[in-house]
């Protein structure tokens, strides 16, 4: 019996600490994370729906960067059994295709068209000799992974609420998790 009221006791005091424990589970914590997509460099997710943007290198039919266009866009449509679709023109022009230009050291400079602000830069690994994307997360050069966009009630399809962005990565020196936040 007494083993009994020591369990209820128990239960009771976890149950309450559970009732005054705040949900910290961001949204982004229960999307699906994008796997075995060639070529991958980061992936864009919002808080509309699980629908994710992957960005890519384009590598053409002959094994080499498409230097015109280096960076592919497209989606996995998670609630349609993760079929790939092409971003449509709308998407393309205003939302989430790119921009690039060519650097004399043979590195791209590339923006997000929603997005200009940010400089991007689609340069040759150090490390692996392969293409990777950097931008700088909290001031430090970094791989860029994820952004994961928060979106609040309101606003129009073309200037949305958003609560703020979040860009993980890994820093471009020491390869350390790196993360900010900060509304656009």
């Amino acid at each position: 019996m007494r083993i009994l009221f020591v369990l209820l006791g128990f239960i009771f005091i976890q149950s309450k600490s559970y009732a005054k424990m705040p949900n910290t589970m961001d949204p982004q914590d229960t999307f699906p994370v994008p796997t075995n997509i060639k070529n991958q460099l980061f992936y864009l997710q919002r808080t509309t729906n699980t629908n994710t943007v992957i960005y890519a290198l384009n590598i053409n039919d002959k094994g080499f960067l498409d230097e015109s266009n280096p960076v592919k866009v497209f989606w996995i449509r998670y609630p349609e059994g993760g079929m790939h679709k092409d971003l449509n023109f709308i998407q393309k022009a205003f939302a989430y295709g790119t921009t690039s230009k060519k650097n004399k050291d043979g590195s791209f400079t590339i923006h997000l068209v929603a997005y200009k602000k940010k400089d991007f830069t689609l340069k040759k690994s150090p490390i692996d000799n392969t293409y990777k994307l950097y931008t700088l997360i909290n001031n430090k050069e970094s791989e860029i992974k994820r952004v994961f966009i928060k979106i609040d009630p309101g606003g129009t399809l073309f200037n949305p609420n958003i609560a703020y962005v979040e860009m993980k990565g890994k820093e471009a020196i020491s390869s350390k998790p790196i993360l900010e936040r900060f509304k656009p």
